[in-house]
């Protein structure tokens, strides 16, 4: 990558990002752990298999309708965990803090992600505090680091050779409400809905899913690059290629509204609080009623199925009948949502 630079583009979680990975830190990080590029790393460690992530938050604004910096840090890395098939357990908490932060700011943060941390079953066990001179930091960053222990039965759930033709793949709930919630706060829009983040730790309905680990090959949390994204990180270079209907997304009217307006794919916009799960055929329908049952999987639905007839590409069937490649995001539509 001789003469390039980083662009806002890489740190969108689509194209640009994956080619930053693997062209700067797999050349020089490369292990069978990292090669996975899953949301966690899994290890064995005294016969017990442990799942291990780490994420950084640069949200802009840090105080958004549904949260804050701190709730989302929190949620973030624990969703990470979650759908690994891991339990969570430990969190590390990484302050950068500009000078002249407001203590009272810091105190509220700090509040939340204690707060969200027991929701999710979670102890902060560790971390660290820098303070850097004005204009070296946008106010507050945040790195987290989570723990979770993997039970029997799971170990599946950390890649994509368990997904076969005739699978069915399951979105939790309405896309792109936590980016256009930070697009709404960002550019002060005056809309008819008030639109809420959806950050949320997902673990009680995601462990009350795999009470019966058997039935799902796969999930991974839809943030950054949205579905579309996630959807075609799964199936690339893989014998099989995935199908999935406009007309089944779950989309609010009002993040649809927004999306017209600024020319925005739903399908490429972050969620903090929503999974994408490939299950096993026979066990979609009852899998959906259990997650319709939890107040954050009330709008889940089937939105496809995975296929033979193109290996390795995603095809979306538009509302008219129609079909369309869907590609990574290529990009950055909107930068610093989490």
């Amino acid at each position: 990558m001789g003469g390039k630079i980083i662009q806002i583009g890489h740190g969108s979680g689509g194209r640009l990002s994956n080619a930053l990975i693997r062209e700067v830190f797999l050349k020089h990080f490369h292990n069978s752990f990292l090669e996975e590029l899953s949301d966690s790393a899994r290890i064995q460690l005294n016969g017990e298999e442990i799942a291990y992530t780490t994420d950084s938050y640069v949200i802009d604004p840090i105080f958004f309708p549904g949260g804050d910096i701190g709730q989302l840090a929190v949620s973030g890395t624990v969703n990470d965990l979650c759908v690994s098939g891991a339990i969570p357990k430990y969190l590390s908490a990484g302050m950068i803090i500009e000078e002249g932060f407001p203590i009272d700011d810091l105190d509220k943060i700090a509040a939340s992600m204690a707060k969200e941390a027991q929701n999710a079953g979670i102890l902060i066990v560790t971390g660290d505090t820098k303070v850097v001179k004005r204009g070296q930091c946008d106010k507050l960053f945040i790195n987290t680091s989570g723990v979770g222990i993997v039970p029997k039965g799971r170990h599946h759930l950390k890649n994509r050779e368990s997904i076969k033709a005739g699978d069915k793949i399951i979105v939790t709930g309405t896309l792109g409400d936590h980016a256009i919630a930070i697009l709404a706060a960002r550019e002060n829009l005056s809309l008819d809905e008030n639109i809420l983040s959806d950050a949320a730790p997902l673990t009680s309905m995601i462990e009350g899913i795999l009470e019966h680990p058997e039935n799902v090959c796969y999930m991974r949390d839809i943030t950054r690059g949205g579905l579309a994204t996630i959807l075609v990180e799964t199936c690339k270079k893989r014998a099989y290629g995935m199908l999935i209907r406009e007309k089944d997304l779950p989309v609010k009217q009002s993040v649809r509204a927004v999306c017209e307006l600024y020319g925005f794919d739903p399908i490429y916009l972050a969620n903090e609080g929503k999974i994408m799960m490939v299950v096993k055929p026979d066990k979609a329908e009852c899998i959906i009623q259990i997650l319709r049952k939890h107040k954050l999987g009330k709008n889940a639905i089937i939105a496809g199925e995975v296929t033979d007839k193109h290996p390795g590409r995603v095809i979306m069937q538009s509302v008219i009948g129609g079909k369309r490649i869907v590609d990574m995001l290529s990009g950055e539509m909107l930068p610093r949502i989490c």
